[in-house]
């Protein structure tokens, strides 16, 4: 197959080439050797259809490769591979314990992925995989340091920054709030309640409505929780009130 290469794609030779080479990819049939070199090696629809027709993983080596795909890649491929992930985490419970080994660090990062489907599928993901403690605590540690680190940068923006820079933190903050919903027992109370008060003051009405949830789960906090019960905003009052 011939590819065509610039500095930011790794498709074959122009888009009409592309699509018709996709669909091929999609129609043949590959050994699992393939579809594992495909996917270490190959250019977008390879990595991709590679992905999506891969049956499962059964060694380090092979857990590694498909974990490398969540991160640093085109969309498609990220996409692809967190959802062949979950997949097999559902349908093959003896491969948990693999993944466990490897995948705190790469889960984490996919967290706050600039697509919405990717991290609901790692958070599903990371939950199947929260029985192992090594795993919760290293994944749990990386959510805490990027949930700091999205309060720090919104601390600083003024009326006049540009709405997408701090959307971005409020995304990221988000998922990472989302993620501690079932991880919290992992985080020091200490830097929990840090967090949550820290949250519980954001203007974006959506993270006051995630802070409500969370505290919903740890059981604790009251005092703010109350306040949320009385929030301007009609979503973050219901969740406050756990309707």
């Amino acid at each position: 197959m011939k590819n065509f290469k610039n500095d930011n794609l790794d498709f074959y030779e122009n888009i009409d080439v592309n699509f018709d080479k996709a669909c091929e990819l999609c129609e043949r049939e590959f050994s699992h050797n393939e579809l594992i070199n495909m996917l270490k090696s190959g250019n977008i629809p390879e990595k991709q259809i590679s992905a999506l027709k891969l049956d499962s993983v059964y060694d380090d080596n092979e857990v590694n490769i498909l974990l490398s795909n969540l991160t640093g890649c085109d969309g498609k491929i990220r996409e692809a591979a967190a959802l062949k992930i979950n997949k097999i985490l559902r349908t093959d419970v003896s491969k948990k314990e693999l993944f466990s080994r490897y995948s705190a660090e790469p889960l984490g990062k996919a967290t706050i992925d600039i697509n919405a489907n990717i991290c609901r599928l790692v958070i599903d993901s990371a939950v199947l995989l929260k029985n192992y403690n090594n795993f919760s605590k290293n994944y749990t540690e990386k959510v805490v340091l990027y949930a700091q680190e999205a309060l720090k940068e919104l601390s600083k923006f003024i009326f006049r920054d540009k709405k997408y820079v701090i959307n971005k933190q409020l995304f990221k903050l988000y998922w990472c709030l989302e993620a501690l919903n079932f991880f919290h027992n992992f985080v020091p109370d200490n830097i929990l309640k840090e967090i949550i008060v820290e949250c519980a003051s954001q203007s974006e009405y959506t993270i006051r409505e995630k802070i409500a949830q969370l505290i919903l789960s740890v059981g604790k906090y009251d005092d703010i929780l109350e306040k949320l019960k009385q929030d301007d905003n009609y979503y973050v009052r219901q969740k406050a009130l756990n309707h």
